[in-house]
């Protein structure tokens, strides 16, 4: 095991181009911004989520809980190296970046910083979103200057906030559209909604210690973002019955993430969850709102599980970066979900069917574990029905 990790380890001479170019990539103001995501003529979209870079100083910056083995080789370029192999492997349509993507108190400069971490994306001219950790506004530049440096980086569909809002709290809260297939009954409209939230870094009330948490704020924009985009999906044309599902992405796990044992969920829990110590009453907000089937952090690096809780799962991505905390021997890791439409009468694509995940280790085969299914639209329905029923049943027992 340990002969195949160095392997993979000293992998960093296919990013010298990518370092090379970075100065005119930084000053680009992403073009990609105004870019209409949309499902592939397949009837696919994947996203790759990539969690915990911790970047700092690229070379000079050594990894953290490797085999001592590796440490000569080892640093913030194999950090990079995992992203371009994983955008290599997959040809995602979105990477998501969900924050500690630099590691601010070793980060000498948080713009050059920022542009090392998200140099793969960029120069795969793939679009990708970001949202912020606890730690990327320990460096140079304060939280709401770390949102707007990445907004202005080439292919980046983040936004500092969204449009329209005069007030929300953090930065970094916005949603993306997924269009139907280009020329089917959907290609106008949202079959796929991800949400992005600032779950803050710590908390700024005394009397509560630790993390910071998902705010009032938030929640209302969350909330009338999914009522908007659901009375659009289920107004004419191709008026749907159910809301589109939504994907949603933060860094820092809700309290509800400790409903989990061994017995129900999908991969590892080899650490405590390290969520607010208060719980703000997002899981209830999103669960109301209907149309979230899953929900994405980082945080907690050796966590890497999905579970599922009154219809949506929550789910770990594991540790992506070599700067990060780890466990030498325990690959580092990222996950990859990909929605599929469904099959029209007309032979056309249609609505989302199903949504599934797995997660690739960065070993010598970029091994694929834990794949599984998040969500099905029959199956869901299924139940939905069976529940109604059971209502209605009850109901007239009583």
């Amino acid at each position: 095991m340990e002969e195949k990790k160095k392997k993979t380890i000293g992998v960093p001479g296919l990013l010298a181009a990518a370092i090379l170019c970075l100065s005119s990539l930084a000053g680009a103001t992403g073009e990609a911004g105004q870019k209409q995501l949309r499902f592939r003529e397949n009837g696919e979209f994947k996203i790759l989520q990539v969690a915990d870079m911790h970047y700092a100083n690229g070379e000079t910056t050594p990894c953290e809980n490797v085999f001592l083995s590796q440490m000569a080789t080892c640093s913030d370029l194999n950090t990079t190296a995992f992203v371009h192999r994983m955008i290599q492997a997959e040809k995602p349509d979105l990477v998501v970046f969900t924050g500690d993507n630099i590691f601010g108190f070793d980060a000498t400069d948080a713009a050059k910083s920022l542009e090392y971490a998200f140099s793969p994306a960029m120069s795969s001219n793939i679009p990708w979103a970001a949202v912020l950790g606890n730690h990327d506004q320990e460096s140079t530049l304060s939280r709401e200057g770390v949102m707007k440096h990445i907004v202005s980086l080439k292919h980046t569909l983040s936004q500092v906030n969204p449009t329209g809002v005069d007030v929300i709290d953090g930065f970094g809260n916005y949603n993306l559209e997924v269009h139907g297939v280009e020329g089917s009954g959907f290609e106008k409209k949202s079959v796929l909604n991800l949400y992005f939230l600032d779950s803050g870094d710590y908390s700024t009330v005394p009397s509560i210690p630790g993390y910071n948490w998902i705010k009032p704020s938030q929640q209302v924009w969350f909330q009338r973002t999914s009522m908007n985009l659901q009375r659009a999906y289920m107004s004419k044309p191709e008026a749907q019955k159910a809301p589109a599902p939504g994907l949603v992405y933060f860094h820092i796990p809700l309290p509800e993430f400790a409903s989990f044992d061994s017995s129900n969920f999908t991969g590892v829990k080899q650490e405590g969850i390290s969520s607010a110590s208060v719980n703000s009453g997002f899981f209830a907000t999103m669960a109301e709102a209907g149309d979230v089937k899953a929900v994405f952090t980082g945080h907690d690096h050796l966590n890497d599980f999905c579970g599922e809780l009154t219809g949506i799962e929550l789910c770990y991505a594991g540790g992506f970066g070599y700067h990060a905390y780890g466990k030498a021997g325990w690959a580092r890791r990222a996950r990859v979900v990909v929605a599929t439409l469904e099959k029209t009468e007309k032979a056309s694509w249609g609505p989302v069917k199903s949504i599934k995940t797995w997660k690739r280790l960065d070993d010598q085969y970029l091994t694929a574990i834990d794949g599984q299914v998040l969500w099905s639209k029959s199956t869901k329905e299924g139940e939905i029905e069976r529940r109604r029923k059971e209502t209605q049943l009850h109901q007239l027992l009583c």
